[in-house]
């Protein structure tokens, strides 16, 4: 597959030939299905994905539970946050449908990240925005309750994700629960209340939010 850096905008637009054709020699194009898994919590990272195509959950596992911790989204590098921890994933990432990534030679992004000032700052502005999202996530998940956290979920869903009050979910319940920290039976129930009370209309995989201004309160509230 022929590569152009305008596949990989903003992240390779400042790069030297030398250092394009070293990107180009050390990548693979990847196709996903639904719930295949891109990289593996606790296998050896030594390759990144840049997400062309498609959602993916990016989710840390422990016992037989998982947490989801964020949503990886085109434009987006996986696997920044274990170049230099210890050399191995400490996250699970799998497709949420239909996906493609190329994959990048780990220590390629190293020398990068060295050489152009450029691709650094991109990197640093990313690993900002995980660690913004994290601990956004660790305050919905230690201060507030189960209510306030599907209400957390849903504008997270609204505003970052779909950029829509209406939307197809792609997540299962099983996801919005292990997003939210709690039981699926638990989730099921909250979703249920929110509709029966005109909060958010949820047909199926559609959700559409009614009043935003009840919802946001449950956030901040919750």
């Amino acid at each position: 597959m022929l590569l152009s850096k305008e596949q990989f905008s903003p992240w390779f637009d400042y790069l030297t030939d030398d250092q394009w054709k070293l990107v180009v020699s050390n990548t693979v194009h990847l196709n996903y299905n639904k719930a295949e898994t891109i990289c593996k919590q606790g296998a050896f990272a030594s390759n990144l994905y840049f997400v062309e195509n498609g959602m993916m959950k990016s989710y840390k596992e422990y016992k037989d539970e998982n947490l989801i911790m964020r949503f990886v989204r085109p434009g987006e590098i996986i696997g920044l946050s274990s170049l230099y921890n210890k050399g191995t994933y400490h996250f699970t990432v799998a497709s949420l449908g239909q996906s493609s990534v190329m994959s990048i030679n780990a220590d390629v992004v190293k020398k990068l990240i060295r050489e152009n000032q450029n691709f650094a700052e991109k990197v640093i502005a990313q690993l900002n925005q995980e660690t913004g999202d994290s601990l956004e996530r660790i305050i919905s998940l230690t201060q507030k309750q189960l209510n306030g956290r599907i209400a957390d979920a849903i504008l997270y869903f609204a505003e970052e994700v779909y950029h829509a009050d209406e939307f197809n979910m792609q997540l299962t319940r099983r996801d919005i629960a292990d997003f939210c920290g709690m039981s699926t039976e638990s989730a099921i129930r909250i979703l249920k209340e929110l509709h029966n009370d005109k909060i958010v209309n949820i047909e199926g995989k559609n959700f559409k939010i009614v009043s935003k201004q009840l919802l946001e309160n449950l956030s901040e509230f919750g």
